[in-house]
């Protein structure tokens, strides 16, 4: 099905989902940023969710990768077949124009890294690409005046990143961003079942295990949740129950580097921001919002009110999208022309 008619598109590129954004019907795809391709010839065998599929499953002569870590590229062909293929779904096959696109960023990339991004989307198929940052995209999508003479703080945690940002008079004054996302919290309860219960488990275990059950505060009721993996002691297969009082003790390294960056951010941060931040609260964007309690754990260790962003998961891409409608961007500084 063919959803474009502007000339202009948002992109979110993250590390674990690609979503994209069409003025007047919102969010037209939104698929895993992964890629399975043939070893032996290079061939792309599944993009998407057919590959995402794969994960943990696939014989040793395919490779289920993904093109994109802590929000940059890590494969810059995979990336740019996977982008194409996704663009060719929303835009169709357009012989005499191609649109403009704006991709959003992590906040902490760099110039190469800027123009590794602008390189690959325009080999995909964009006319002009443009960045934005991912602070600024997912304030915009969440509803915050980014414009006003006021400051705002956001915490966008995504896949591969987590960026922190107090944001006035649309730009960017005080930011950080730290590798510590999703991705992260998906490796420590990895980690947490092989050293406590001699368990082998696979990524899409641990993620099943960090939306079900994952907790970053403790519940009024806990929950449990039947996974299988591997007895490292025994090589057989092995079933147990887990409880999310578990997940809080084995998410402990990776949220406390987070709360370590939204410390420094607040630190650096101008008095009068700071008391803005303090009056309007921290807004949570990202699919890492979701996890249970992370708000409140963030409000007790700040003593400042936090809040998830409503569609949390789609602030970045909506933000992108709408900067790609109504703001221009140089094409190799993130400003407003």
């Amino acid at each position: 099905m063919r959803f474009f008619d502007n000339d202009s598109i948002g992109i979110d590129l993250g590390t674990a989902n690609v979503r994209i954004y069409v003025k007047g019907k919102g969010i037209v795809l939104n698929e895993p940023a992964v890629v399975a391709v043939n070893k032996s010839t290079g061939e792309v065998l599944a993009i998407g969710e057919e590959a995402h599929d794969m994960l943990g499953r696939a014989p040793g002569n395919i490779a289920v990768v993904r093109p994109l870590l802590g929000g940059v590229i890590s494969s810059y062909h995979d990336t740019e077949r996977m982008l194409s293929l996704f663009l060719r779904r929303v835009i169709g096959r357009r012989l005499f124009t191609k649109p403009n696109v704006m991709v959003c960023v992590p906040s902490g990339v760099t110039d190469v890294e800027r123009r590794a991004l602008i390189e690959v989307t325009e080999e995909a198929g964009a006319r002009r690409a443009s960045l934005i940052e991912e602070p600024i995209a997912a304030a915009i999508g969440a509803g915050l005046d980014i414009a006003a003479p006021l400051g705002s703080m956001v915490i966008d945690i995504g896949g591969g990143t987590t960026d922190v940002a107090v944001i006035s008079l649309g730009g960017m004054v005080v930011h950080q961003s730290i590798k510590i996302a999703g991705d992260k919290l998906d490796e420590a309860i990895m980690r947490h079942m092989k050293k406590k219960h001699n368990i082998l488990i696979g990524e899409r275990t641990a993620g099943d295990i960090k939306v079900n059950v994952g907790s970053a505060f403790p519940r009024e009721e806990q929950v449990v949740i039947e996974i299988a993996g591997r007895n490292v002691v025994t090589g057989l297969p092995k079933t147990m129950r887990l409880n999310s009082n578990e997940t809080i003790e084995a998410f402990e390294e990776p949220l406390s580097k987070m709360l370590e960056a939204i410390h420094s951010v607040l630190e650096r941060t101008p008095p009068e921001l700071a008391s803005d931040v303090a009056e309007n609260g921290i807004c949570l964007t990202g699919g890492g919002a979701l996890l249970y309690g992370l708000d409140k754990l963030i409000s007790v260790k700040t003593g400042l009110p936090c809040y998830v962003a409503d569609d949390a998961m789609s602030c970045v891409a909506i933000g992108t999208g709408k900067s790609a409608d109504t703001m221009a961007y140089h094409l190799d500084a993130n400003i407003y022309e």
